[in-house]
């Protein structure tokens, strides 16, 4: 991928161009995060209180009984927010979807044991360990690279 940045002292409005020969998954996601420039907030519940959360303080989101958990080291919080919907709020490079009910902060994640048939066992930093789908292994390898 080529990258051109030009200065004109005239222009008024920033603006970009994709030139490719055809639109992918990767221009896709150029064309996402050049439209996100809005900071994404994800903020918990817990009891009566709200919790802004920063992505580094996050182990692993969950969906459980109809609702959707945050898991940090020392609490875990409830959304009012989809699975679909907090994946779409979290960095792509940082938080990893591993089932339909899961998503996980790669930064938070201690091993990957490949030793069980079909699947994965990922092995957090707090100790909680939980499984990837057969259907995102795949997925999974291909972004750690194996």
């Amino acid at each position: 991928m080529q990258i051109e940045v030009r200065i004109d002292l005239d222009c008024q409005e920033t603006k970009i161009i994709i030139v490719t020969s055809e639109v992918n998954d990767e221009i896709n996601e150029i064309i996402k995060k050049l439209e996100d420039v809005h900071p994404k907030i994800i903020t918990g519940f817990k009891d009566d209180t709200i919790k802004i959360l920063e992505s580094d303080e996050i182990y692993r989101i969950y969906a459980s009984g109809g609702k959707v958990f945050v898991e940090t080291d020392k609490e875990v919080y409830t959304l009012n927010l989809r699975l679909y919907e907090v994946e779409q709020r979290t960095d792509n490079r940082v938080f990893l979807r591993i089932s339909n009910s899961e998503i996980v902060n790669l930064k938070k994640v201690r091993s990957f044991d490949l030793s069980f048939t079909g699947t994965i066992c990922v092995k957090m930093l707090n100790g909680t360990i939980t499984y990837a789908s057969r259907r995102y292994v795949s997925r999974i390898k291909k972004i750690l690279g194996i």
